[in-house]
């Protein structure tokens, strides 16, 4: 055997144990990014995969903190590619793209449009009376509504603890495509809200139940109280409303209309997830798909870290297909996909920041792929 290939040999069983040193990893980032050492990596991931017996989790987050130079800040990795930079974990390949792709990528032209930024904190308030109030992360106000007091701050809508509010109205808070927003709920829960999202909610729950209505995608840290349990509601017009019932919990509700599933995924605590006569009871790390076409209800592992992704400013991917990873760029940097021509069936996996200009998240995802993405203004052109 050649001395540098047992020597990677040695550093990948090192990594894989996870007891290497930081300088044995930085020897072998630096074998990874020698390409003479593409032939004896693409066999060391060959052997580790026909001998591994099970993967353990990604830590995405050390990889994003450790793992990638300050400047980048993005990975992605998938199974199969042609030359990239590699790293292996118990069987599973992780590739830290560079976009060092061998065609030249077309979303690096940018001639003849103008740069995307990513989405930022924005909202609307809609009042029960119908007013209609901007909010962004730059604004501080407070908003009068009957008795009741209600502040902007740093992104966040604050409502004030619950007391004896008289009548209770509803609002609706919105954000746009490109655009997320925090609130605090009078009995202190707190929403996050991603893009194309819209929460209904009361300004005083005064019934056996807190309810509100979710469009969308939202995460919920609901406050205890078992006494008044918490609902979300999602509202179809294809079918009855599905029911998310807690008690006090932490939670993450996907249900925008343009995806096939509403998912909800359950972080801490339980939930009961209905709709019809389905009632199913998650665990914590347990997600229930709902199929919006037949309302067939699955529970099943749920990856905890990509569903949270989006509040923690990455895109997060394991085995996703390039559409599903467009319709989340699409509302985020509120741009159009447009398809040419079919895309690749390849599956992608890892992650990439939020905070990108668009461009630079387009070259990432075409150098780790077969498909070109091409910039127009502000539509997304998918090419062969």
């Amino acid at each position: 055997m050649p001395e540098h290939q047992s020597r990677i040999e040695y550093l990948l069983d090192r990594y894989v144990n996870r007891s290497c040193t930081r300088a044995e990893l930085d020897e072998l980032f630096m074998y990874i990014k020698d390409e003479q050492h593409e032939n004896t990596l693409h066999q060391l991931l060959d052997n580790y995969s026909a001998t591994a017996k099970a993967a353990p989790d990604l830590d995405y987050d050390n990889i994003y903190r450790e793992l990638i130079p300050p400047r980048a800040r993005v990975f992605t990795f998938r199974r199969l590619a042609a030359a990239a930079v590699i790293l292996l974990l118990a069987g599973a390949a992780i590739w830290f793209l560079e976009p060092t792709a061998k065609h030249t990528p077309v979303a690096a032209n940018e001639k003849a449009t103008i740069p995307i930024a990513p989405g930022s904190n924005k909202a609307t308030l809609t009042l029960a009376d119908g007013s209609v109030i901007t909010l962004d992360s730059a604004g501080n106000q407070t908003i009068h509504q009957g008795n009741q007091s209600i502040k902007q701050q740093n992104g966040q809508l604050l409502y004030t603890a619950q007391g004896n509010t008289g009548t209770v109205n509803y609002n609706k808070l919105s954000t746009p495509r490109g655009g997320q927003f925090q609130i605090v709920l009078p009995d202190g829960t707190k929403v996050w809200l991603n893009s194309a999202t819209t929460l209904r909610y009361p300004t005083a729950f005064t019934g056996a139940n807190r309810v509100v209505e979710l469009e969308g995608q939202g995460y919920f840290e609901v406050a205890p109280n078992a006494t008044h349990p918490f609902l979300v509601k999602v509202p179809s017009t294809q079918r009855d409303s599905m029911e998310v019932q807690v008690l006090g919990t932490g939670f993450d509700i996907m249900a925008y209309a343009d995806e096939a599933t509403v998912n909800t995924t359950l972080i801490s605590g339980s939930v009961r997830v209905k709709e019809g006569n389905t009632l199913q009871t998650l665990q914590p790390g347990q997600q229930a798909v709902m199929d919006n076409n037949n309302h067939a209800i699955t529970v099943r592992p749920a990856d905890i870290k990509k569903v949270t992704a989006w509040k923690n400013g990455v895109f997060v991917f394991n085995n996703t297909a390039l559409p599903a990873i467009l319709r989340e760029v699409a509302r985020w940097y509120d741009v159009e996909i447009v398809y040419t021509a079919t895309p690749s069936p390849e599956l992608y996996g890892g992650g990439i920041s939020r905070n990108l200009q668009l461009s630079s998240v387009l070259r990432l995802l075409e150098a780790s792929g077969y498909n070109h993405l091409k910039l127009e203004g502000r539509k997304v052109i998918v090419l062969p």
